[in-house]
């Protein structure tokens, strides 16, 4: 087992390179050898997107924190990299140790969609382990246990079953470290992997496919007496403190700390899954919150955090908590965001806690476009309270709403689809203001997809219905000023539609599709790929007639050998591929709710009002916890940046190793992450985003090392050079060093103004033989004039004079006739007018006349006028 040669693999031709290293803040690395079980968590999504999910922190971080074992994480790596990957037989690898995927004992997959499936394909056979749990009995232990957790695989592990050795139902944080003690134990003694699974299936929340079988009638049962009938989704407590961990040197998707703040739904809307998936609410200590936050904004510099919940205002601390820190980190230029919110609950308070000068985006849920609607899916929202909290909105400065909407509910007419246009206009017509603009209105409008363990799992859909009902929509908004809207694809609808209720049939459909190349199905540069290859893949299989019922409409999940399936109310008795599931939900209350949301019937929220008796309230699950909501502080005023210059720090700093491959943007966001953790007191420049004055004096190329960097700090008050170094030195890598730090004046010309020239080393080899590498370097040097062609941004064709912009040129090493390290100094002014290393490989092409290549740059040191 030895490690893959990442350094060899990531170059500055792969995208965003830096992604694949494992060296973010807060990444641990524990020693392999010391280690009995060695985990690896794998986000089947690009890595910003898998990076910034808080789960994905959360059990990386318990994970590590266990004795004698240790944890690693894996991504899907982009297509350059998968590519490069095969073309070379290199192995996926996990990013801190670099070892093999095949090198661990246990891969968990987060699957959080029902499409992400393909995904997970696509990773295990870049690591070379064989797709399904069956081929990987075959081979004993060879390799690693694979199972998958999350959403998707808590509601209905059957369409993925074939793939995984188990699943893990439920929340995590006390479930996976019990699947680590018994991986442990079976280890030492040696157990046969059938024999580890088997242990495995008797902790509770583990299923393990191998062990049950599917029946004629579409349920699901054990083919042996010793494995439970049923499998206990698994309820955890929240723990903000673990929230605390990875800070990546890449833009995420979600660039900020997130702490969880309540977990659990009991509103009870009838279309939501999450929100019956993860009953009891469980409230989180205000002070435990409130805490968490401002170590974790201190510990990893960020400017901004997230509450995370799945409806943020039920949480009833949720202004004093927002007014607390927003009070205590009010001199930071710290922003708060909210992913959801209920806009019943939207007040002044909630205003004042994200608002101020870097307001952030406002986004609210109606849902469904009237009373009447709102009321079948028990959203428990009136018009009144929706007008409120978008006018409340409005009223405090915010020009500009999102709304999201569905099509598709059940007892839907197209007068509530055109409910949803009237609403809108009615908002903007009673959102207006003297000398203010009108209120600007972005729309999701999505697809309802029936999902397992609601009210709602035996309603049909029709993608044709989708189409019309959309293109009713756009008739509407055409004539609306101030509005845009998105429409989710019907596509994507069908295929989490088709998959997410289907049985074990559909493993086979998941993996022709992604062997046709369906992969990265969400995103919408690959979505006509990926859904001709689910046509196809559904074709092959056999089920054709039953995708074609999703789009007309006819589709139910019972059916399996009718041509011409309808709807069939007597058949909410038929067992269905996901009832050997107990998440606590009683299926008879389903049904119960369902017949109340055709009376348009509402059920109030369990953990304000009475009980609604879902079952979900025993020592298995536990009961609602709701913390009483403390006094709101005295809010004491937003952010104000203090602008004044009264220091400026001028820094020569390294760039080494495998800080190259971090580009400049993210190089800046590093440096500005690491002042906020030393706590210097930044100068800040005006305007909507005000941002640190942090200067780098000119871009380093990607994949170029350096050790004549020059940045410049502006700070508010006086600060000893020596005592900046040292807290600026504390809070970066060692492959960041700290040269040398000077005072220079406020008043005088920036670095970024006197820059002058940079001196590099470069590392050129000759493709074609020999080169004569002293002769060429003589007559570059005793050219007066060398003329090249050069693009600008524009796209315009722009001559300039390099040897005009060369100043000094010479051969430091001669390592062979074919590579040698050259020496060169050259103009570098911020204006444009600089040598780039390419062109200085380029003017050696020129005298020469053979092909060289660049290896490697290194910027020895950037020059100031005097």
């Amino acid at each position: 087992m030895v490690a893959v040669a990442v350094d060899k693999l990531l170059t500055p031709e792969i995208s965003r390179p830096a992604r694949y290293l494992g060296n973010e803040l807060g990444a641990v690395r524990k020693p392999w050898n010391d280690a009995e079980v060695r985990w690896v968590l794998t986000y089947p999504e690009v890595y910003e997107v898998g990076a910034s999910n808080l789960g994905h922190i959360i059990l990386y971080s318990i994970l590590n924190a266990q004795p004698h074992q240790l944890c690693d994480r894996a991504y899907l790596p982009a297509p350059d990299l998968a590519k490069k990957l095969r073309d070379e037989q290199i192995p996926l690898f996990a990013v801190e140790s670099q070892r093999a995927l095949t090198d661990f004992d246990i891969l968990g997959f987060s699957l959080s969609y029902e499409l992400g499936a393909t995904n997970i394909l696509e990773m295990l056979d870049l690591a070379g382990i064989p797709l399904t749990w069956k081929e990987r009995r075959d081979r004993g232990m060879e390799d690693p246990l694979i199972f998958a957790g999350g959403q998707t695989a808590t509601s209905n592990p059957e369409p993925y079953a074939d793939f995984f050795d188990f699943v893990a139902l439920g929340d995590g944080e006390e479930l996976l470290p019990e699947i680590g003690f018994v991986i442990e134990e079976g280890k030492r003694d040696g157990l046969s992997r059938e024999e580890l699974l088997l242990d495995l299936a008797q902790v509770p929340g583990v299923y393990v496919p191998m062990f049950y079988d599917m029946e004629e009638d579409g349920s699901v049962r054990p083919n042996r007496p010793d494995v439970p009938e049923r499998i206990l989704r698994r309820v955890a407590t929240p723990i903000p403190a673990y929230s605390i961990g990875l800070v990546p040197l890449v833009e995420t998707v979600h660039d900020r700390l997130t702490v969880e703040i309540r977990r659990g739904c009991t509103r009870g809307c009838r279309f939501c899954q999450p929100g019956m998936l993860t009953r009891p609410a469980r409230d989180v200590d205000p002070n435990q919150v409130v805490d968490t936050i401002e170590k974790g904004m201190r510990a990893t510099g960020y400017n901004e955090f997230s509450l995370l919940s799945l409806s943020c205002s039920d949480y009833l601390s949720l202004p004093a908590v927002g007014v607390e820190v927003k009070n205590r980190l009010k001199n930071e230029n710290i922003s708060l965001s909210l992913p959801s919110q209920r806009v019943d609950r939207f007040d002044e308070n909630i205003a004042n806690i994200i608002g101020g000068t870097r307001q952030s985006g406002l986004t609210f849920a109606p849902e469904a476009g009237t009373q009447r609607l709102r009321d079948i899916i028990n959203k428990g929202l009136t018009n009144e309270e929706l007008l409120r909290g978008v006018k409340t909105a409005y009223e405090q400065g915010w020009d500009k709403v999102k709304l999201y909407f569905m099509i598709g509910l059940p007892g839907e007419t197209d007068a509530d689809v055109l409910g949803i246009a009237e609403t809108v206009h009615w908002l903007q017509q009673e959102c207006r203001a003297q000398g203010r603009k009108r209120l600007s209105i972005n729309l999701t409008i999505s697809n309802f997809t029936p999902k397992p363990h609601t009210p709602f799992q035996w309603h049909s859909v029709s993608t044709a219905e989708f189409l019309r009902k959309q293109d009713m929509l756009r008739q509407e908004f055409r004539r609306m000023r101030g509005v845009k809207a998105n429409f989710t694809d019907v596509r994507i609808s069908a295929m989490e539609d088709f998959v997410g209720r289907g049985d074990r049939r559909l493993s086979s459909v998941v993996r022709r599709a992604w062997e046709l190349g369906a992969g990265m199905d969400s995103w919408w540069e690959s979505l006509d790929r990926a859904f001709q290859a689910w046509e196809n893949a559904i074709d092959e299989s056999g089920l054709t007639w039953k995708y074609r019922q999703v789009e007309n409409g006819e589709w139910n999940v019972f059916k399996s050998d009718s041509d011409t399936a309808i709807e069939d109310r007597n058949a909410f008795d038929a067992p269905l591929p996901w009832d050997y599931l107990n998440t606590g939900i009683d299926k008879t209350w389903l049904k119960q709710d369902l017949q109340r949301a055709l009376e348009a019937a509402t059920v109030p929220d369990c953990a304000y009002d009475g009980c609604s008796h879902c079952g979900v309230c025993t020592p298995d699950f536990g009961h609602n916890i709701v913390v009483p909501p403390p006094p709101i502080p005295e809010f004491e005023g937003h952010f104000k940046p203090n602008s004044q210059r009264v220091q400026r720090m001028r820094v020569w700093m390294g760039k080494l190793g495998s800080m190259a491959l971090i580009g400049h943007l993210d190089f800046a966001k590093l440096l500005d992450r690491a002042a906020r953790r030393a706590a210097l007191p930044m100068s800040f420049t005006g305007g909507y985003h005000p941002m640190p004055r942090i200067s780098p004096a000119n871009a380093l190329q990607l994949g170029a090392t350096s050790s004549g960097e020059i940045v410049e700090f502006d700070l508010t008050e006086d600060m000893d050079a020596a005592d900046f170094q040292t807290r600026l030195s504390e809070q970066l890598s060692n492959e960041i060093p700290i040269y040398r730090v000077e005072v220079v004046p406020t008043d005088g010309k920036a670095a970024t103004r006197v820059l002058d020239r940079a001196e590099y080393f470069l590392s050129v080899r000759c493709r074609e033989g020999c080169g004569d590498w002293y002769r060429w370097v003589k007559e570059i040097l005793d050219r007066t004039e060398i003329w090249s062609e050069h693009t600008t941004k524009s796209g315009k064709i722009k001559k300039i004079d390099l040897r005009e912009r060369l100043f000094e040129l010479d051969i430091i090493e001669l390592r062979s006739s074919e590579e040698a390290v050259v020496r060169v100094v050259g103009s570098c002014r911020n204006d444009g007018t600089l040598l780039r290393p390419s062109q200085v490989v380029e003017l050696l092409e020129r005298v020469s006349g053979v092909e060289l290549q660049l290896d490697r740059v290194h910027r020895q040191q950037l020059i100031l006028r005097c």
